[in-house]
């Protein structure tokens, strides 16, 4: 069966990376991600980075699994945080508050730095994110439905 997210898995420091390429989307990339996350917490995993920077997409139930795990997690003593988050899933998480339930990094040093309470982490701001990166192209289409608007 053909899956629409590939997981690919390494460690750094004893902290596991799950490198996820594809999409994270109801009915494959959500079910897959759910199996293989669950495996390791029942492995006895507690410290564990979902690397998105290969991610295409992520549906709302992809959202849902990310949060689910997220918690399921935090229930069994451990920390799932979430690392590159791209700028148009970095603002579905801005709009619905997700980034104050789940810690998100830009860097894999802070991500992996985060489960050490020692080592300073920089703070990631996922509004400065959004701020910071080239607007996706759809604005370049948004910008001229607004000078048509402004011309009528």
């Amino acid at each position: 069966m053909l899956h629409s997210l590939d997981i690919h898995q390494r460690e750094d420091q004893g902290v596991t990376i799950l490198d996820l390429h594809g999409k994270l989307d109801m009915g494959h990339g959500d079910i897959t991600l759910r199996d293989f996350v669950c495996n390791l917490l029942a492995q006895g995993n507690r410290q564990l980075i979902l690397d998105l920077a290969h991610v295409s997409e992520i549906d709302t139930a992809g959202s849902g699994a990310l949060l689910f795990l997220a918690q399921e997690y935090h229930a069994a003593g451990g920390k799932l945080v979430l690392l590159q988050v791209g700028r148009v899933h970095a603002e579905v998480y801005e709009v619905a508050r997700l980034e104050s339930v789940m810690e998100i990094y830009g860097t894999q040093v802070d991500a992996v730095n985060s489960f050490f309470p020692d080592r300073a982490v920089a703070h990631y701001d996922i509004l400065d994110y959004v701020e910071s990166h080239p607007p996706h192209e759809d604005a370049h289409q948004d910008k001229d439905h607004q000078d048509q608007d402004r011309e009528t």
